[in-house]
């Protein structure tokens, strides 16, 4: 069994897509893992038993991020199961496309709730309460240094991610505790695969000189690096996980 063992990591939005592939990755090296969802219950108690299956602990637990006292309990409920949190990975995220000029203020607050404040109420708990040594992973998107027409209010709010992510690295001085972020591009997730024409999905995989989309577990093996014994030396970074495209 992995050193990692006895190390437990929340992860955000865990429930499907990339999220559940970093759940599964950090699993098989050893963590055991709670399992953040908003609404599908489902999909979370699978994953869960999936990786109890494959001989790891989980434990599913629902909260909406952007509200504060939802994500203390989140929190609290990681330290009955486990013991407390020493890998924070921020993945629960919304992208809803539009030009600026186009995007109504339901769809600017849902992006800033869920991407932004979100992404602080759980780096502000993590702060409070990670024990020395910790990990903290955001993630970001590599849209913010393509900077597509249609992705602004999203690509302003990975931004801004990646600007507590800097911060908080300076502030946690002292604590052995790392900040990153992890930045995707395209990756071949049901969501982003949604809607798409095939001839759509082949041009955005031929714009990385790799030629093909991300896959989940890609990001997944950044944020295990970031999370595992290797990645201890990096603090305060955003690495943009995206074969190249910026």
């Amino acid at each position: 069994m992995s050193t990692q063992q006895q190390k437990v990591a929340l992860v955000t939005g865990a429930s499907r897509g990339i999220g559940a592939a970093i759940a599964q990755r950090l699993a098989r090296d050893g963590f055991r893992v709670v399992v953040n969802y908003a609404g599908d219950a489902a999909a979370a108690e699978a994953l869960v038993r999936g990786i109890e299956q494959a001989g790891g602990q989980a434990v599913a637990a629902q909260a909406d991020v952007g509200d504060a006292a939802a994500v203390r309990r989140l929190f609290d409920a990681a330290e009955a199961a486990f013991g407390g949190v020493d890998v924070l990975v921020n993945n629960a995220g919304i992208m809803n496309l539009a030009p600026i000029a186009e995007t109504d203020d339901a769809s600017f607050d849902r992006h800033i709730a869920v991407n932004l404040r979100g992404t602080f109420n759980t780096l502000r708990e993590a702060a409070r309460r990670m024990q020395e040594g910790g990990r903290i992973i955001n993630l970001s998107s590599s849209t913010v240094g393509l900077l597509m027409p249609s992705y602004g209010v999203y690509a302003a709010t990975k931004a801004a991610v990646e600007a507590m992510t800097g911060v908080l690295a300076k502030e946690l001085r002292g604590r052995g505790i790392t900040v990153n972020a992890v930045a995707p591009g395209p990756t071949a997730t049901r969501l982003f695969l949604q809607g798409k024409s095939p001839e759509r999905v082949d041009q955005l995989a031929k714009l990385a000189p790799l030629e093909r989309l991300g896959q989940p577990e890609d990001i997944a093996a950044v944020v295990a690096f970031l999370a595992g014994p290797d990645g201890g030396w990096i603090n305060g970074q955003t690495l943009r996980a995206n074969g190249g495209i910026v």
